[in-house]
């Protein structure tokens, strides 16, 4: 699943007429290499959930086929917030591990990599139910998020790391949320890390997450200047 809903306030006025993973970077819009990224990991039904500007997303993508997937859409006439998006996506989503990541963010994170840890969470009832991809702390956020011990993701510890937007989850850690209501994640996350139900890894190959034009004009340097998503491990 992507997410693809939000309104992208920081990226104003480029999101007025553009929702903010249309916008180009390396002459590609950065759901496309998402999508492709995805595709090229063998993931062939994907998931994204829209709002504003919904319309735009159909128009631009379809149906998926020419990148090699099948695009299903969830679309939100008000923006649910993550939770709340993936709850109302279930109906698309299969029951059992299904791999959630952000429209907005460029990295060479190698998806295929989640495919085991996958068919573990599926098989093993006693295993995590979410895994996160944990990142280096960007400049605009210092204070990271949460800590790895060992493999398994604490809210404190002596080195916090920024979530990625790279998650794994069970959907049964949201078949509880009503469909259609506003919930965020963050409360979710509390609760499951206190239950010792998510795990995590860190990744230190090329991240980035594209919040404002500033952001955007830098990415698209980089691949200007020869950066690509070749596969890296974390």
């Amino acid at each position: 699943m992507i997410l693809a809903a939000g309104r992208g306030e920081r990226m104003r006025p480029l999101t007025d007429a553009t929702p903010k993973p249309l916008l180009l970077a390396g002459g590609k819009s950065l759901i496309v290499w998402q999508i492709e990224a995805l595709a090229r990991a063998g993931f062939r039904d994907i998931v994204v959930n829209a709002s504003h500007l919904a319309s735009h997303f159909v128009a631009a993508l379809g149906d998926g086929a020419r990148f090699g997937v099948s695009l299903k859409w969830s679309i939100e006439p008000e923006a649910l917030e993550t939770a709340g998006g993936i709850a109302t996506a279930l109906p698309l989503l299969p029951l059992g591990p299904v791999l959630v990541v952000s429209g907005d963010i460029w990295t060479a994170y190698d998806y295929a990599q989640l495919r085991d840890r996958a068919v573990h969470m599926a098989a093993d009832a006693t295993s995590p139910r979410a895994h996160l991809v944990m990142v280096d702390n960007p400049p605009y956020h210092p204070r990271g998020d949460f800590a790895l011990d060992g493999d398994r993701i604490a809210r404190d510890g002596s080195a916090l790391l920024t979530f990625g937007n790279i998650g794994l989850y069970h959907t049964a850690l949201f078949q509880k949320l009503p469909p259609g209501v506003k919930h965020k994640l963050l409360p979710l996350y509390h609760e499951w890390i206190a239950r010792g139900l998510v795990s995590g890894e860190r990744f230190t190959g090329a991240w980035a997450n594209v919040g404002t034009p500033a952001d955007l004009a830098a990415l698209d340097t980089l691949v200007a200047n020869g950066q690509r998503l070749t596969r890296s491990k974390a």
